[in-house]
Order: C-alpha cells, then structure tokens, then sequence
C-alpha cells in the first residue's frame, strides 16, 4: 500500500540523495507551477481534465468519477510504463492530494511500483513557499552586479556559479533577460514558478556569508522581485561593472542575436521609439530592418539605455560603490573576484 508523506518528508527524502516527484497533474498546470526539479507524468490530458470538470459542473461526482476511470483506463500501459523507468523512490502528487494522485498511486501499487503521495498535494508546497517569503529574511551579505547594459552582468554571474560562488540568478529564475527585448526566445517565467525557484535559492544560499545577484528592477518580464530582498539589494554592495561600448555591443549581440528573429526586434523597438529623439529613433529602425544590428544596438546603447542607467547610479553612496573597469568580460571575471577579501566557494 502507498504511503502518504509530509512536505517535511519529502524534503528529508530529497536532502538524502535521488528522488524523483511526479506531478499528475495536467500538463497545462504543470507548466502553470510545480514543484522545482519534479517531472510531469499526467493522469489526463489537458482536454480530458476540462471534459471530466465540465461533468462535475453539470452532473455531479459521479459521473464525473465514471468518466475519469474510463479515459484513465485507456491509458494505463503508457502510464505504468513511463513510471517504470524511474529508478529511484518516488512521490507523486497533484493539487490537494486527492483523487488524481489516490488513484495513480493505487495503480501503481497494484502493478509492484512502490510510490509514496504528497499529502496536500503542491497546494501545500505553495503555502510552504508563501511562508517562507513571509519570513523576509535574507541572511548572506548580497554583492550586487551593476553596470551599464551590456556590461556581461549575467554573464560573469554564470561564470561565478560554473565556479560554485554562491549565486542568485533573479534573470534565469524570471526567465526574462531585464530589458524591452528581453522576452524575445525565452518563454517567461509566471510569479508562482519564480517564487518557487527564490525561496530554493535563499535556503541554499542561506549559511554563505555572501551571495553574488544582479542589479535588476523591481519588475523583471512577468514576475516582481519581493519588497524584502529588493530593498536589500538596493542597499547593499554595488560593484559597478565597465566595459568598452564595442565589448557591450559584441556582448549583446551574442546573447540576443537579433537576426534570428528580426520583426519581433523590430515590434520592441517601436515601443519606446517615442521616447528616442526622433532622428536617432529613425535610424536605429533603418539599422534593424537592413539588419545593420551593430550599430543599432550602438545607438541603443548611447541614446536610451545609458542615459537611464546614470541617473539611477547617482542614488547609490560612493561608500557602497565600487568600480571595476576592463577591457573585456573575462578580466572584469578576475578583478571581481580580487574585490572579495576572503573568497567562499560553495561545497561541492
């Protein structure tokens, strides 16, 4: 028989080494929010939980019970075969723990495949995440990335994880690169799934003395950074990153590659072509649409990202500034790592 277990279970079973959660649920409210790290292995499809609901509605529990046990039968070899190539314990879960998970782990058990299920299902991993965030509490010292745009901030924050400082990517969580082109070929991260991967990131950062995290806005594509650790940023250690404008262009340039998809660089664009006097605004359109990105992304740069940017340095006190110029990003990497007095890097 199945076991159900707690939140605190799981965590537990996950600190001790492989787990795998398997999220029942509907590939749709999989995508919507999960539990981090859990793989999806649906009970229905996205159609048949709105067939089996609009049966609920219109005639009852019974029914909509019927309905469910018919298309889930159909597919029961698939479903047990795919949980058959786990190999490490398991625990299923859906969203309040109820019917869906019941059933799969019932299955299971019956076909010699020993699961455990989540009780309260991910509706009680998100109680959890709210509870946590509710704790405002961000216990490192934060180091915060700042510089002009294009200065390699997420760049050199990757290369500082490859190297296991302490690091939290507020742009890989958001899924958003933190400008008006930033959505372009990524797919935006919603506030649940951000605030998800957050919490996991200050509870593992939790015992550093320091963590390394990017200057971003308070908004960054769809999700909204918390008062508590925004606040925090903007008070902490600024290390002001500077690089030569054909740096920052090439950089850009290779993490955007705008010719991959020009119209949708040229659709952003034109919303905030009004804020860019008009001569210069009509000459970067003509560069993006003859595919001259170079100096587009120059006169970007030059004429409405720099601008921005030094008026928002000027709210920072010397005393929490510091400067690092260099010629390209790999130096900028060094000096940065020269400014830590006693550098922690992170247990393997």
């Amino acid at each position: 028989m199945f076991q159900d277990i707690s939140l605190t279970d799981l965590f537990n079973a996950q600190k001790k080494g492989c787990h795998t959660t398997v999220d029942v649920r509907s590939p749709k409210e999989y995508e919507e929010t999960t539990i981090p790290g859990s793989i999806n292995i649906p009970v229905f499809t996205n159609e048949e939980r709105a067939e089996v609901g609009t049966l609920y509605k219109q005639k009852g529990q019974d029914a909509a019970k019927e309905r469910g046990l018919e298309i889930f039968s159909q597919k029961l070899p698939a479903f047990i075969e795919a949980f058959k190539q786990i190999d490490t314990p398991i625990t299923v879960f859906c969203w309040r723990g109820g019917m869906r998970s019941k059933t799969a782990a019932t299955v299971l058990d019956l076909m010699g495949i020993q699961v455990n299920r989540l009780k309260g299902g991910i509706r009680s991993y998100r109680k959890w995440v709210v509870h946590v965030l509710e704790q405002q509490e961000c216990k490192p010292e934060l180091l915060v990335l700042n510089g002009y745009t294009g200065s390699g901030k997420t760049a050199i924050l990757k290369k500082l994880a490859q190297n296991h400082y302490p690091v939290i990517d507020l742009e890989g969580m958001a899924n958003h690169r933190g400008s008006i082109f930033g959505h372009i070929g990524l797919e935006p991260s919603n506030q649940k799934n951000f605030d998800s991967e957050l919490v996991q990131a200050l509870l593992r950062h939790q015992a550093q003395p320091y963590v390394f995290m990017e200057g971003e806005s308070k908004r960054i594509g769809k999700v909204v950074i918390p008062d508590f650790l925004y606040k925090k940023k903007e008070t902490s250690k600024q290390i002001f990153i500077r690089l030569p404008m054909e740096e920052r262009v090439k950089l850009i340039l290779n993490d955007y590659q705008p010719w991959t998809d020009p119209q949708k660089f040229i659709d952003a664009f034109r919303r905030i072509k009004k804020r860019i006097h008009t001569p210069i605004a009509k000459q970067i359109e003509e560069d993006l649409l003859s595919g001259n990105y170079a100096h587009a992304t120059e006169l970007l740069l030059e004429y409405y990202y720099d601008p921005r940017y030094e008026h928002s340095t000027d709210l920072y006190p010397d005393n929490k500034k510091i400067i690092i110029n260099a010629k390209n990003l790999d130096v900028a990497y060094e000096k940065i790592i020269q400014t830590i007095e006693k550098p922690v890097v992170m247990k393997r």
